[in-house]
């Protein structure tokens, strides 16, 4: 099967965020966190790595897509993808439910198979292996993606599959999106786009979650050409993601005893209604600017919420940040910045008795007002990404005593000018009007 994702948010972004990230750490002298070791230097940069699941059920048979069978158009698709598949790119295919012949369906649920291993791509060998896929058995979707993870193993950068099929899963347990949500919860840098041949609801509801669960993206397919562009462009976008993933993270319940946090993306679970606190140090004449991302992977109620807090060691805020909104969202995200004092500044603080020069270690705290539909599993958590930079803090804007001042001052010297507009207007008319009167 062939496996789409999400979307979120955007990889140009996330790669920009993360390359001022750099630049500001670079500055500071703190270096950011990369993924599975803070504090480290980036690994280098992998290939793309894509592996393409391939629908072979009985159902690929139906001849329903322009006078053509959904395998045919398939198999057409993918031959055109892999002539067009970039040079860099690790390209790999694996099959569900067309090797198996009998009617034993325990049997027929452990259908799938790799027809080409993840890596530089020999376009012959692959479209040879293409054309000897016949339609066959069940649809053991889970499965498959579970092996297809495999196939791609794990590293720094973001791995796809794309799932192409036309058909919930037939085999469940494991239900498919079940082993998506466990698959992103396992910190692998995978993303799931799906594209079904099918348009029944069940269907189109399973691809979704699947693809939600992992921040991929659900194409309903109704052309040949729509499938061929439409992989081509996940191919594509396997370049883009960012060669360094988020660091992954656990927050705590409360800021003593929470992970101290360098600069960088990182990226954590969070449950229904849960608090998650992290710990950041700013120095005096810094500014910390921190965001926070919550993605609803499964099916939540209406209204929800997401607050990020910035407070000082003893609780005390100091600036807050929150989204909220009614209805179908990809993503709900919110950001701070706070700025600490000047050592030049300091004076007893009134809420927490330090001096305001003083270096400080904030407390961030994220909280989410989701709520599952019935039904829903809330374990593992919601997808959280934390975005976290110190840096020089921003010039202070001058008091409102200042500004009021220069406020009345613009004000009196415009009034002054429109006065005096007003008194020569008024003469040349009156002096034009006796000109005129002695004529």
């Amino acid at each position: 099967m062939i496996t789409l994702t999400r979307t979120r948010r955007t990889a140009r972004g996330a790669a920009l965020l993360g390359a001022l990230t750099i630049v500001a750490g670079t500055v500071l002298g703190v270096m950011p966190a990369y993924a599975d070791e803070p504090g480290a230097p980036p690994a280098a940069a992998e290939a793309p790595k894509v592996d393409l699941v391939l629908d072979g059920s009985g159902s690929m048979r139906t001849t329903d897509i322009q006078g053509k069978s959904r395998i045919a158009v398939a198999q057409q698709s993918i031959n055109e993808v892999i002539d067009a598949l970039p040079a860099e790119t690790e390209f790999g295919l694996r099959t569900l439910g067309a090797t198996y012949p009998g009617n034993d369906q325990k049997e027929g649920c452990k259908d799938t198979k790799q027809l080409f291993p993840v890596g530089r791509t020999n376009k012959v060998e692959a479209k040879t292996a293409v054309a000897t896929v016949r339609p066959t058995g069940w649809t053991p979707i889970g499965v498959a993606l579970r092996a297809a993870a495999q196939d791609l193993g794990t590293g720094p950068t973001t791995r796809r599959i794309v799932l192409i099929t036309d058909g919930e899963d037939t085999c469940a347990p494991p239900d498919p999106c079940d082993v998506a949500r466990e698959l992103a919860s396992q910190g692998i840098h995978l993303v799931i786009d799906t594209l079904g041949l099918a348009h029944d609801d069940k269907t189109r509801q399973q691809l979704l979650c699947i693809a939600n669960a992992t921040g991929g993206t659900f194409t309903d397919v109704r052309t040949q050409d729509q499938l061929t562009q439409r992989v081509k462009q996940l191919v594509d976008r396997a370049q883009d993601t960012h060669t360094v993933t988020p660091a992954k993270v656990t927050g705590a319940d409360q800021c003593t005893s929470a992970p101290i946090l360098a600069p960088g993306v990182y990226s954590d679970r969070e449950k229904f209604s849960e608090h998650r606190v992290y710990r950041v140090p700013v120095k005096a004449g810094q500014e910390l600017r921190a965001s926070v991302s919550v993605t609803p992977d499964r099916a939540v109620a209406r209204d929800y919420g997401v607050l990020l807090q910035a407070t000082d060691s003893s609780g005390q805020e100091l600036v807050r940040g929150s989204d909220a909104g009614s209805g179908r969202t990809d993503v709900a995200s919110t950001g701070v910045r706070w700025s600490a004092p000047g050592a030049d500044k300091a004076s007893p603080s009134p809420s927490s008795g330090a001096a305001a020069g003083a270096d400080r270690t904030v407390c961030l705290i994220v909280s989410n007002s989701f709520a599952g539909q019935g039904g829903v599993q809330a374990d593992p958590g919601l997808p959280l990404e934390l975005t976290v930079d110190v840096a020089a803090a921003s010039p202070a804007p001058d008091g409102p005593a200042m500004g009021l001042g220069r406020g009345w001052i613009l004000l009196g010297v415009l009034t002054l000018a429109g006065l005096l507009a007003g008194l020569i207007f008024g003469w040349l008319a009156r002096w034009r009007i006796a000109v005129w009167r002695e004529n």
